[in-house]
């Protein structure tokens, strides 16, 4: 059945955010369909019973939303014309009940709320959080309120030996900082932390991520 045909026949049975009465669409499994009105409203068939459900507060229901019971932070949500109210709750470090928010500028740490409980997740690495795309992100891209080089702890030096295994990777040369996991790369002068994937260590001949056996200071890393 297509959708614009299920949610007709949801909505002729129910009242606006009244009890719906109609049968599901499909009779096994869980569905959900857009409220045609209200962005925080959905309508859900669990194996063919139909309910009217509404987003905890600070989320909104997109199809798609994995956040908490199909709904989605409010921010990564196209509303389109369908209505949304959000109220604030004011908590301590929670703006809504659910949101992502910053501890301080530049903070490599930042709170994830939940029913308006802050609980603090760290960003990885290198990274700090960005609050204008509610994720962790390099900060020399948030030169504004960042300092890269406090974030990374390393300085990018002004020149670097043309004869350096670094200044092959020019026009971002690679930097050895002593660990097994991890090295450094200078964007526009600015540093950014490289982790190697799984399984990998730094090759402090070659910098970069290399088998544990080809990396002599790093070959028993894993062990």
């Amino acid at each position: 059945m297509a959708i614009h045909v299920v949610l007709a026949t949801l909505l002729a049975a129910t009242s606006v955010l009244g009890a719906p009465t109609a049968d599901c669409p499909e009779p096994y499994g869980v569905q959900t369909y857009a409220h045609p009105e209200y962005c925080d409203h959905f309508f859900k068939c669990t194996n063919g019973t139909l309910t009217l459900e509404q987003c905890e507060n600070g989320l909104l229901y997109d199809g798609k939303g994995n956040v908490h019971e199909h709904c989605n932070y409010h921010w990564a949500v196209e509303c389109g014309t369908r209505k949304a109210e959000l109220v604030p709750i004011n908590a301590p470090g929670c703006e809504f009940a659910f949101g992502i928010y910053p501890n301080a500028p530049c903070s490599t740490t930042y709170n994830k709320c939940a029913f308006g409980v802050p609980h603090e997740a760290h960003c990885e690495a290198g990274l700090a959080y960005d609050d204008r795309t509610h994720s962790c992100n390099w900060p020399d891209l948030l030169l504004d309120v960042c300092n890269p080089e406090a974030v990374v702890g390393f300085k990018c030096p002004e020149k670097v030996d043309p004869k350096s295994v670094s200044a092959k990777f020019n026009p971002y040369p690679r930097f050895n900082i002593g660990e097994c996991g991890r090295l450094v790369t200078c964007v526009n002068g600015y540093p950014r932390i490289v982790s190697c994937g799984e399984g990998k260590v730094v090759n402090d001949e070659s910098l970069t991520c290399d088998e544990p056996e080809y990396s002599a200071r790093c070959a028993n890393y894993f062990h």
